[in-house]
């Protein structure tokens, strides 16, 4: 793994740099370099391979992992600068790292309640393997966890160990991951529900290659089934009664790193979609100073109606910008906006990204829809914001009750 110049442990977010932390020319080269097979992996679904060795390469999988383990304990403004870079050349691949950035940003919370050595195990096995992380959490019954109920995957307590078995759906990047984080719940008289660290090549785990989707096709997010998977005793990492997963449960420390997870959440998804609509936005510029109807015999540019439009798309981008960029920075300087807030913040930017891609069509016409240019599959992409939690029906109840409620309106 080559040397990457990442933010000094105790650095504060004034002192990080741009040049003191991730080489912009390097994001350069890497998003120009996905960028150019991204449109293969579109078409096959294939795991994006060489996208992370390039990325192992470069020093960034363990960007986020804790310095004490061997990473770049970066911070949220730096993840955003790499995973924007990345998801301007291949979303997928943006989408699969940001899974692993929250992980490794999990282990550095205040709740955590890992053991030392296997949250060490997970960050030097990313820093010095580039090993992948995620989260299993959704199934065909329980659907999104954060829309409530207990997970049907259960396991057992088996000698000095515990047995786990169960069936997620949408498990992006499974095809690359070395470790799962494995929503479950025990078998125990009360049950707990938690997280069991389950190495990806245990025996028992089983893939079905059932992700064919419109969107983000290279993410891999297929079917996962556990039969009888064995793991230590202690790779049963987070047990909790089911109450206390609620948001507001436990202390204030834990309160707030759950603020600030879901913060992390919100920038980096909505980074990676924000890029998508850039990437879309460049391509449309291109093409609109290169078209020139015989009708017009003037670059499609030159319209006043073409000019208006594409301001508005400068218009969305720049508020994506201006949002992304203060939630990041709040994050950084320990004042986590409310999980109510993060939610605002991801339905306006992935709004405001869908709505670039739209118009950047309606200008496009035909050409914008011709599997032979990106649009179409920017637009495919974008998409797919809609479905990532919190989803925007949940995000504004949420806004809606707490304005309501200020107000006296809602018991």
């Amino acid at each position: 793994m080559s040397a990457l110049p990442l933010r000094r442990p105790s650095a504060t977010p004034e002192e990080e740099t741009p040049s003191a932390t991730v080489d912009a020319a390097l994001l350069a080269r890497l998003s120009a370099r996905f960028a150019a097979t991204a449109a293969d992996y579109d078409r096959s679904g294939a795991f994006p391979q060489e996208n992370f060795a390039a990325l192992q390469a470069s020093g960034l999988i363990g960007l986020v992992a804790p310095a004490a383990h061997g990473g770049g304990s970066a911070t949220l403004a730096t993840a955003r600068r790499v995973i924007a870079a990345v998801a301007r050349g291949e979303p997928a691949t943006a989408l699969i790292l940001t899974m692993t950035y929250l992980q490794h940003h999990a282990l550095t919370r205040g709740d955590n309640r890992w053991p030392p050595q296997l949250r060490e195990r997970v960050a030097r096995d990313a820093v010095e393997r580039g090993a992948l992380i995620n989260a299993l959490r959704v199934e065909p019954a329980l659907g999104s966890p954060s829309r409530g109920g207990l997970p049907s995957t259960v396991a057992r307590r088996d000698g000095n160990g515990w047995s786990l078995d169960g069936h997620k759906l949408y498990t992006t990047g499974i095809e690359g991951l070395t470790w799962l984080a494995v929503w479950a719940h025990t078998d125990e008289a009360t049950p707990r529900t938690g997280v069991f660290l389950v190495p990806r090549n245990a025996p028992g785990v089983r893939v079905i290659a059932s992700w064919d989707h419109l969107g983000l096709r290279a993410s891999g997010s297929h079917e996962v089934i556990f039969e009888n998977v064995a793991i230590d005793l202690d790779h049963a990492v987070d047990l909790r009664a089911p109450a206390d997963w609620a948001p507001d449960a436990g202390s204030q420390t834990d309160i707030d790193a759950h603020a600030t997870q879901q913060a992390w959440m919100v920038v980096l998804l909505g980074s990676l979609y924000d890029a998508v609509a850039q990437a879309a936005r460049d391509w449309l510029v291109g093409f609109l100073n290169q078209r020139a109807p015989g009708s017009l015999s003037a670059p499609l540019a030159s319209l006043p109606r073409v000019q208006e439009h594409v301001g508005e798309i400068e218009a969305l981008l720049r508020t994506n910008r201006v949002l992304l960029d203060d939630a990041a920075l709040a994050v950084d300087s320990g004042h986590a906006q409310p999980a109510t807030d993060s939610g605002l913040l991801k339905y306006t930017v992935t709004n405001n990204a869908v709505r670039v891609v739209e118009l950047a069509l309606q200008l496009s016409g035909n050409h914008g829809l011709t599997r032979q240019n990106p649009l179409e599959r920017h637009y495919r992409d974008v998409l797919c914001s809609r479905i990532h939690t919190p989803q925007n029906d949940a995000i504004l109840v949420s806004a809606g009750k707490r304005a309501l409620l200020q107000t006296g309106v809602v018991a």
